[in-house]
């Protein structure tokens, strides 16, 4: 089961939309996964079509982090893949070399953002900015299991 179905029937499959308290539950996982880690971090969920669903920013946590948290979401969104997937390729001479001054300058190619899958099409997005590039996956990440995404 996909999407935080919780509650409906177990053979459904889970809605493909984002619905604000979905989206607030992965941004509390997000939270509790840095919590953890010891970062202060900001946290963006973004819909299908990259916009801003929910946020949160912890006390503290830096004053980039809540452009680059969103716009990781969106990132992954556009591009149905990780961030730091996607830097991966943007490095120059890569296939996507020069990816991140694209798109007015809102690509990020380094980790922090997962799309969130709804069966086989993006249903959102998780961006999360304000610790090291590890912390920053581990807490998207924890947001993504949250969702079903693996």
């Amino acid at each position: 089961m996909t999407g935080m179905d919780e509650g409906k029937d177990e053979g459904k499959a889970a809605p493909a939309g984002l619905t604000l308290e979905t989206a607030g539950r992965l941004c509390r996982a997000a939270l509790h996964e840095a919590s953890r880690l010891g970062a202060l971090v900001s946290v963006a969920v973004v819909d299908a079509g990259g916009h801003l669903v929910a946020f949160a920013r912890m006390d503290g946590a830096e004053i980039a982090g809540p452009t680059l948290a969103t716009d990781k979401a969106f990132t992954a969104v556009a591009h149905r893949t990780t961030t730091g997937a996607l830097g991966e390729l943007a490095v120059p001479g890569g296939e996507l070399a020069g990816l991140h001054a694209n798109g007015g300058g809102r690509y990020v190619v380094f980790g922090g953002g997962v799309p969130l899958w709804s069966d086989d099409r993006v249903a959102g997005g998780v961006g999360v900015s304000g610790g090291s590039v590890a912390q920053d996956v581990a807490c998207a990440e924890a947001a993504a299991a949250l969702w079903g995404t693996p």
